[in-house]
């Protein structure tokens, strides 16, 4: 399958893209190169190999809850820059 300047053209406008004549004759070059690879690719017999939602083997890397004494309410205060009262004053991040 190949590409066309004027499919190029057309996704560019899709995308509200402007390119030069050189540019678009780049991008169409470099599609066509990338669809050429995965011409190539889909020629691999991939018939024997399981499907992934991964490249490497994942597993669960969570802990198992467990209740434990935390930290105390002037402990977590000690090295807040400006605490008020029984809270954490920090500075204003929306509008």
């Amino acid at each position: 399958m190949k590409i066309s300047k004027e499919e190029v053209a057309y996704v560019a406008h899709l995308a509200r893209l402007e390119f030069s004549e050189s540019e678009m004759e780049t991008f169409t070059f470099q599609m066509n190169e990338i669809l050429l690879y995965m011409d190539k690719l889909n020629e691999v017999d991939t018939s024997g190999v399981e499907p992934l939602s991964h490249a490497i083997a994942l597993h669960n890397a969570f802990r198992e809850d467990k209740v434990q004494e935390s930290l105390s309410q002037d402990l977590s205060l000690a090295n807040a820059p400006d605490p008020r009262g029984e809270f954490f004053r920090v500075p204003k991040v929306i509008d």
